[in-house]
């Protein structure tokens, strides 16, 4: 069957300067420098054969693990679970256009719940804020997030 990152190297990093199939598909860190933007957007390393079971992702964050965290480090927390959404739902979108399965659609529901599970916890923190213009000014960021 094909893997994700020969249709990748097909349909999207053709016209990439320097960024081949081969050297794609050679990387094997789970953790790099994309070649090129797009492939931020997308697990190029991922095959998809049928016949090894797919691999098990972790769960979503609970509400009492992040009320434990700064301000700060939810607000980053945010922009990686966001950055993940858009990641699984590109590669869900470009796997449906070209007829193959979406591995483990789970996961855009645990990014999901998360997310939301982190909007809960500075509502939270903004509700318990004793001044009241910045709680209303903590509430505006939490809707525009």
């Amino acid at each position: 069957m094909l893997s994700l990152s020969r249709a990748l190297g097909r349909r999207l990093f053709s016209s990439a300067a320097g960024a081949s199939e081969s050297a794609a598909a050679a990387s094997t860190s789970a953790v790099r420098k994309a070649q090129n933007p797009l492939e931020e957007f997308f697990e190029v390393d991922r095959t998809m054969e049928d016949d090894k079971p797919p691999p098990h992702y972790g769960r979503s964050w609970k509400a009492s693990e992040l009320r434990l965290k700064s301000w700060d480090d939810l607000q980053k927390l945010w922009y990686v679970l966001l950055k993940e959404k858009n990641m699984l739902m590109s590669q869900r979108q470009m796997l449906y256009s070209e007829n193959l399965r979406f591995p483990n659609p789970e996961r855009i529901s645990k990014v999901k719940k998360s997310m939301c599970r982190i909007k809960h916890v500075l509502t939270e923190r903004a509700i318990a804020e004793p001044d009241s213009r910045r709680c209303v000014d903590m509430k505006r960021m939490i809707n525009a997030m």
